[in-house]
């Protein structure tokens, strides 16, 4: 499969659905590796990503290279993208009906790509595949749901503006090689083993309580 065509002749057909809200600005597809086993998913461009027509760009982008570096990859070994894939007026947040359009063009996008763990940054993303999930409390853990790994961090527009957010997504950066390569498991993995274990035990305690006596 020619991942690459195809995921041109997506952001072709995302370029020309007109239907599509803001569709004034920029259309800022995703840029990267295919092939990549980490897939970044901001929440949409801002001003200079709008400008170039490349997803994180700016100050943050500079960060997240940065943050990607520190780890030993490239950013060229990954793949990066947003939920809503031109900017909202003024940086402004997308609004639930922006999320929703844009929807259907992400998750082919994420089919085609196949990442072994998709890395949200911000909650906007976080939330767009955990919907009760905490940015405070669920940052640097790992999730599953429909078969994918979720890894959410902050973004990185907010390490810049606080020095003890920066601090946590630089830990949570550091972990993501474990995460990819299953050194660290999500909480369903981890409950899972703890029922099996608990039944193991509860079956060996009832053969050592109620052993079997012949009577002949």
């Amino acid at each position: 499969m020619d991942k690459k065509k195809i995921l041109k002749d997506l952001e072709n057909e995302l370029r020309s659905n007109r239907s599509l809200p803001l569709v004034g600005a920029t259309l800022v597809f995703g840029e990267g590796n295919p092939d990549c086993k980490v897939m970044f998913i901001g929440e949409a461009p801002g001003f200079h990503e709008d400008k170039l027509g490349r997803p994180f760009v700016g100050r943050a982008g500079q960060l997240l290279d940065k943050l990607i570096l520190e780890i030993k990859w490239k950013r060229f070994d990954v793949y990066i993208s947003n939920i809503v894939k031109r900017r909202p007026p003024e940086n402004r947040d997308p609004t639930p009906a922006e999320i929703e359009a844009y929807k259907p063009y992400l998750a082919r996008q994420i089919e085609i790509i196949k990442p072994k763990v998709i890395a949200t940054l911000g909650r906007f993303s976080m939330n767009y595949f955990l919907p009760l999930a905490k940015i405070s409390n669920d940052h640097g853990r790992v999730f599953e749901k429909d078969g994918m790994i979720i890894y959410p961090l902050y973004h990185p527009a907010a390490a810049l503006r606080a020095t003890r957010v920066l601090d946590d997504l630089r830990i949570d950066f550091k972990k993501l090689p474990d995460v990819v390569v299953g050194k660290i498991k999500s909480q369903t993995a981890i409950d899972a083993e703890i029922v099996a274990e608990t039944e193991r035990k509860n079956t060996k305690t009832k053969k050592d309580v109620n052993p079997q006596v012949k009577l002949f």
